[in-house]
């Protein structure tokens, strides 16, 4: 069997892979951008494979393919939308190799993706795919009524809203839950709070972990409010936004099998001059990531800080023992998922300023030409982010405790006890007794019995740290 067969395009003759389902298009794209060896991650793959689906349907119910120059059996389209299916399905993904640093528009892919598509429809009707007249044709018929400029960042927002519907919004739901359940489980346990990383008035750890169980509701509000922000489709623009050589249903045809296929409300956009040439949304969308990054950030270096020690730091709570932690010094153990989930977050503050970047630089005139390393971006952040979190959930909150002792041991010695007293003596004197305690090593209520500031009983009621953990008229 041939190593190689001869493919044809505008351009002249191509040797491609002989088994391979792509085409000249592909190889050459191959053959052009040997940059990174990162190629489009799967989900965009599916998300073509959808839109191309999406697409035939439209064409297929609008009689499109079954009419024209080039009219196609009915057993044709069915064999193309069985094709556009498989991609969809994950079955073909090793037949996209193309760099994920190409054509700024992802022309290369979108043809790659009507390559595969109709090739493998050929197959599938009982064609010769290796004939040069090709009987489904990647152009005429895979990518009628479309061009890469509408199609692949339609692919894009297909792609990102699933991964986020999918993916980031359950991860975060967990890991809310998660803290929920903790803050209620600790409510009774006494601490001392901490501002500018110094001793303050006491409060519940419960309540303590019921303040990172509220960031994480608000992030998946964020969440949701990522998936709005692409919920429109370019579909239907074709090159420059007047949808020429298209239908005028075609969009909006497109934007409804989308929807249905995907439980996702994509709708078509409002103006195809905005939605060719910019990608606004994706930025947004990307931005309210960085957010949701920025808070998994916070909560997590807070878990670290409290299960910090286990002797010589705060030691708050006990983070589950994942693996050794030192390769010099025996017995040490590392917060290992906090620091895991740190770096994924550096890594999305880092994708965010890419997706940034090229939302702001690349979008001239009629199109924006950053969009395969924005795709690539943005859902590299989704999958780090639910990945991240449903590991911390899995290997961190699960098996994390509460250290009771160490939380109240502190409480007692905290100078900001002296903070209730404020009312009762005033704020200069509470200070002058906070320095006083600070310098003899006393406690605030052994200096006051000291020094007899208050009646023992009315001492016992402002000093109580329970009495503090909540508003008193």
């Amino acid at each position: 069997m041939a190593e190689f067969r001869t493919e044809r395009d505008s351009m002249g003759e191509v040797q491609v892979p002989a088994q391979a389902y792509y085409g000249a298009q592909t190889q050459r794209a191959v053959e052009n951008f040997p940059i990174s060896g990162w190629t489009l991650p799967p989900r965009l793959i599916h998300a073509l494979g959808l839109v191309k689906y999406a697409a035939a349907v439209a064409n297929r119910d609008l009689g499109k393919l079954t009419g024209g120059k080039r009219p196609l059996t009915d057993q044709q389209v069915e064999a193309l939308l069985a094709a556009c299916r498989e991609v969809a399905e994950g079955k073909l993904d090793d037949q996209f190799p193309i760099d994920v640093f190409q054509t700024g528009s992802g022309t290369s892919s979108n043809m790659n993706a009507n390559e595969v598509i109709a090739n493998r429809a050929i197959e599938l009707s009982g064609g010769d795919r290796f004939a040069a007249d090709k009987a489904i044709h990647p152009n005429d018929h895979v990518n009628m009524g479309q061009s890469t400029n509408d199609m692949f960042p339609t692919a894009i927002h297909v792609a990102v809203g699933q991964a986020i519907k999918e993916d980031l919004i359950p991860a975060l739901q967990r890991f809310a839950d998660s803290l929920k359940q903790k803050a209620a489980a600790w409510d009774k346990i006494m601490k001392i709070g901490r501002t500018h990383l110094m001793d303050a008035t006491p409060l519940r750890l419960g309540q303590e972990f019921s303040g990172f169980a509220r960031q994480l509701e608000l992030s998946v509000l964020r969440a949701n409010r990522a998936l709005k922000m692409i919920l429109e489709l370019p579909a239907g623009g074709t090159a420059v936004g007047t949808g020429i050589n298209t239908h005028p249903e075609f969009g909006k045809r497109v934007a409804a099998v989308l929807a249905e296929e995907t439980g996702i409300p994509f709708v078509e956009a409002a103006n195809h001059f905005e939605a060719n040439a910019q990608r606004d949304g994706l930025v947004e969308c990307h931005g309210q990531l960085r957010a949701i990054a920025v808070t998994l950030f916070n909560v997590s270096n807070n878990i670290r800080w409290l299960g910090s020690g286990p002797r010589c730091g705060f030691y708050e709570i006990k983070l589950p023992s994942r693996q050794p932690g030192s390769s010099i010094m025996p017995g040490k153990v590392n917060p290992v998922m906090c620091e895991s989930m740190m770096q994924v977050c550096a890594r999305v503050l880092g994708n965010d300023q890419a997706v940034s970047f090229s939302g702001a630089t690349g979008g001239q005139f009629q199109l924006n030409i950053m969009m395969p390393v924005m795709g690539h971006a943005t859902l590299e952040s989704i999958r780090l982010l639910a990945k991240a979190t449903d590991a911390f959930v899995d290997f961190c909150m699960e098996g994390m405790e509460a250290n009771e002792e160490a939380c109240q041991a502190a409480v007692e010695q905290s100078l900001s006890m002296v903070t209730s007293l404020n009312p009762l003596i005033g704020y200069e004197k509470a200070a002058e007794l906070a320095k006083e305690a600070f310098k003899t090593g006393k406690t605030i209520r052994e200096l006051c019995r000291e020094k007899q500031v208050l009646p023992e009983d009315q001492l016992n009621e402002a000093l109580d740290p329970w009495r503090m953990t909540e508003p008193h008229a």
